[in-house]
Parts: structure tokens; C-alpha cells; sequence
């Protein structure tokens, strides 16, 4: 119990990174450039975690690497980009709540892990609590941007669960830092040609840039595949609410904003959620024949 507790705690460090990043984002760096972020953010990050790990591919992962370096950071990142210019965040925020939802999915005939009853009442829970966390959407809702929203949703998710499905005895770090420096690559690519020239930077965002890039992205991935490894792949997507949850309480910190009673209902039931699969119950006891209570197996 407390080892996989201290696994959830572990796992957690990634999505309330990945939170964190919206008030770095929003206050010092441009708004007008995400591709490019998103190509500083990755690159940088994998190739730290390369120089630490001090490993290049062998065998089958020349190909995993790239291939989940796809899925998880460059088609994901350009998928998650084309839902923001065409979706409010709050509609783009729920479609990514369902991730709990597309991680068991996929997780069921890819990993043999079936969903248990008290998943699927933390995931009802917490997919309700985000909703009331980032608010239900009233502007105008664009089908080509919930459909890039639902392709980033199966991408990540996918890849989440092919970067469980192909673990092996090499080193986490190393296979994070390959998928990282792929996906970075591709964004390298991509960035100029969608949003032109990289933006002009100043001391406040190299600092910026390097903190997301060794924080929320170096740190926070090496978290979560860590969190994929040892939990099931739904109760790690519960875990990964907490990206939201994060998001708001940094805005009231940070940027003046307030909770509505809505919002505080939503954390709640975001926590719950997390902690519902992962409450064990007591075994039961029994009398000894002395008459002592002894615990069954």
C-alpha cells in the first residue's frame, strides 16, 4: 500500500508540472509561438536526459523511439496546437479529461488490464470534476478542432500505452530521452514551417524555456512513464486530472483569479477520484481457535 502511494505521489509530479506550465507560459513567453515552445521544451529536455542516461538505441528501439517520440510529444503537441487556435480551453480541457477513459481503453487489449468497478467510479468523478474545474464551454464549438482534440487524446494515449507495452530491461531515462529527442526533431522541423522564424528571447525566457524545458518535461516524463510502469494505465490517466486542477489554483495564486464554489466541488472530486481505485480494502478477520481474532490471507 504505501508502495504504490508512493508511486501515485511520484506520478503526480507530472501533471501538476504540466499545470504549472500555463502560468510560466502565460506571463513570460509568447503567446503567438506554441510550436516552437513546444520544439525548445522537448529537444532540450531529451537531450539532457540523454547526456545523463549516456545510452544510444539498440536493437528494436531505432524504430520504438521515433515512433513514440510521435505519438507522445511531436503529433501530440501540433495536434494539441490546431485544438487551441479553433477551441476555448474549457471544450479543449474536457475532450483531455476523457483520457482516463481512452488510457483503459486502449490499456484492456493491448496490456490485459480490465477495468475494475471502483475505476470507473473514480473516473466518472474526477471526468465531473474536471468539468466543473475548468467550467462548461458556451462559445462557439468548432468540429475540426474537437476532432484534432480527439486525435491529440488518442495519440498521447496511445503512445502512453505502447511506452508500457515495449518496456524492457533499458533504462527508463534512456528510452525517455530517445523519445523526447525524436519528437523534438520533428517539432524542429514543423516550427518554421508553420509559424515562420523562432521568437526572440531575453534572459527572463531562456530561464523560463530552461525551466520547462528541465522541470515539466525532463522531470514530469520521467514520472509518468514511471507511474505507467508500475500502475494501471487508467489509474495513471486519473492521476493526470490533476493537470487542470493545477492549472486553476497557480491562476489564484499567481494571477489574482478567484474559486467559485463550482471549482473547490470539482478538486474535490478530482482528489477523490485519484484515491478511490487506490484505497485498498482491510482484510477480513477471523476468530482463532483460541478465541483470538487472526487475519486471513
Amino acid at each position: 500500500m504505501e508502495t504504490t502511494w508512493r508511486t501515485v505521489a511520484i506520478t503526480a509530479v507530472a501533471p501538476i508540472a504540466w499545470g504549472a506550465t500555463y502560468v510560466v507560459t502565460r506571463h513570460l513567453l509568447p503567446a503567438d509561438a506554441p510550436l516552437w515552445g513546444a520544439a525548445l521544451r522537448a529537444l532540450p529536455a531529451g537531450l539532457l536526459l540523454w547526456a545523463l542516461a549516456r545510452r544510444r538505441p539498440r536493437g528494436a528501439w531505432w524504430w520504438r523511439a521515433p515512433v513514440l517520440g510521435l505519438l507522445n510529444f511531436g503529433a501530440f503537441f501540433v495536434l494539441v496546437y490546431l485544438a487551441a487556435q479553433m477551441l476555448p480551453s474549457s471544450i479543449a480541457a474536457s475532450v483531455m479529461a476523457l483520457a482516463p477513459l481512452t488510457l483503459a481503453g486502449l490499456a484492456w487489449p493491448l496490456l490485459a488490464q480490465r477495468p475494475t468497478v471502483r475505476w470507473a467510479l473514480g473516473s466518472m468523478v474526477g471526468i465531473v470534476g474536471v468539468l466543473l474545474v475548468v467550467g462548461f464551454g458556451t462559445l462557439r464549438v468548432s468540429a475540426p478542432g474537437v476532432m484534432a482534440s480527439v486525435l491529440a487524446l488518442l495519440a498521447s494515449s496511445l503512445g502512453a500505452i505502447l511506452t508500457t507495452r515495449w518496456h524492457d530491461d533499458t533504462p527508463l531515462l534512456a528510452t525517455t530521452s530517445w523519445q523526447l529527442t525524436a519528437g523534438g526533431l520533428v517539432l524542429l522541423v514543423v516550427a518554421p514551417l508553420v509559424e515562420g522564424a523562432p521568437p526572440q528571447v531575453d534572459a527572463t525566457r531562456i530561464v523560463a524555456y530552461a525551466g520547462i524545458a528541465v522541470v515539466a518535461t525532463a522531470l514530469a516524463f520521467v514520472c509518468w512513464f514511471t507511474g505507467l510502469r508500475r500502475l494501471p494505465a487508467g489509474t495513471v490517466g486519473l492521476i493526470g486530472l490533476l493537470n487542470p486542477v493545477m492549472g486553476v489554483l497557480l491562476g489564484v495564486l499567481v494571477g489574482g483569479e478567484t474559486l467559485t464554489v463550482a471549482q473547490v466541488v470539482g478538486i474535490a472530486s478530482v482528489l477523490a477520484a485519484i484515491a478511490v481505485p487506490n484505497v485498498r480494502r482491510r482484510p477480513a478477520k477471523r476468530a482463532s481457535p483460541l478465541g483470538q481474532d487472526r487475519t486471513t490471507a
